[in-house]
């Protein structure tokens, strides 16, 4: 029963702030989606890239000891996205519409808020850990996936490496490996600026769900449900082979359990790949998210 309270605990916050953010772009209207493009564009370019340095490069973290859970990151991304592409060859889905959604889940604006409230302040370096892990995934292998095909839009692979988030991580971890220590004043005045970002995230989070519609439905089911139990299966066999601490155990499957990322729509918006269904995917998987998270909760929290 203390589980159960403690999964409730950690969910409802986070989807009562989606939930207000989603009833203020309602009674606001069409408008509030350039109210928010300015605050997205900061949120994205200095606080977030100041979320994640702060989470990397501070004392706690240790870059050793978070191997595992970054290799194990890695292998959920991919995996996922391994045995979604079946699944997509078999429904007759563009493999491009649907992998690259499964491959790259919600582990930045959920993900984020919900590992401090699962393992507080502590928690949050290694779920940055597991940010950057999907984030490599994602803009190497999934943007390559969605160009499939494509004449006119090719990137470079490590184009990736050159936005504010990427920095801040190649930043964040050499600074850990190293040891280099910031100011302390000049050190929590990024951290302030930094946490702000979580709320915001969560708030844009709903504000986004306006855009979407539920015209493809079935797609969008199909891929709720396979994103967290492609990511839960290849958790739960990673638990056997690696070795981890109780935390990282946890972080390993709230990571696994999480929807497809509202960032995949922005992209599939971008590239013209079938937006109406990958927007579907995300909303459905963002509501699923209230089934699947407490189970990825439920299997890596330890009983009390």
């Amino acid at each position: 029963m203390q589980v159960v309270e403690k999964i409730l605990g950690i969910i409802f916050p986070v989807f009562i702030i989606i939930a207000i953010g989603y009833a203020y772009a309602r009674v606001r209207g069409e408008g509030v989606k350039s109210d928010m493009s300015a605050v997205n564009r900061v949120s994205m370019d200095v606080l977030c890239p100041l979320l994640v340095f702060t989470a990397l490069a501070a004392k706690d973290f240790d870059v050793a000891h978070n191997i595992s859970l970054i290799a194990a990151g890695v292998v959920i991304a991919l995996g996922s996205g391994l045995l979604a592409w079946p699944v997509a060859r078999m429904l007759g889905y563009d493999v491009r519409s649907f992998v690259p959604p499964m491959m790259y889940n919600n582990c930045g604006n959920m993900g984020l808020p919900l590992a401090v409230l699962a393992f507080g302040a502590a928690g949050l370096s290694s779920a940055v850990a597991l940010f950057m892990a999907c984030n490599l995934v994602y803009f190497s292998i999934g943007i390559k996936i969605i160009e499939r095909g494509r004449t006119n839009k090719h990137t470079s692979p490590w184009t990736f490496l050159r936005s504010p988030m990427m920095l801040s991580m190649i930043a964040g971890m050499v600074f850990a490996a190293i040891g280099i220590a910031l100011p302390a004043p000049l050190f929590h005045a990024m951290k302030m600026l930094g946490d702000a970002c979580i709320p915001i995230m969560l708030f844009a989070l709903g504000v986004r769900m306006m855009d979407v519609n539920l015209k493809s439905w079935r797609i969008g089911l199909v891929g709720a449900i396979v994103c967290p139990i492609a990511g839960l299966a290849i958790a739960w066999l990673l638990d056997g082979v690696l070795t981890m601490s109780t935390a990282q155990r946890g972080q390993m499957y709230l990571f696994a359990s999480l929807p497809p990322a509202v960032f995949c729509f922005m992209v599939a918006e971008q590239y013209q790949q079938e937006p109406d269904k990958v927007a579907a995917i995300v909303l459905i998987g963002n509501l699923a998210a209230l089934v699947f998270v407490p189970v990825g909760l439920w299997m890596g929290l330890p009983r009390v």
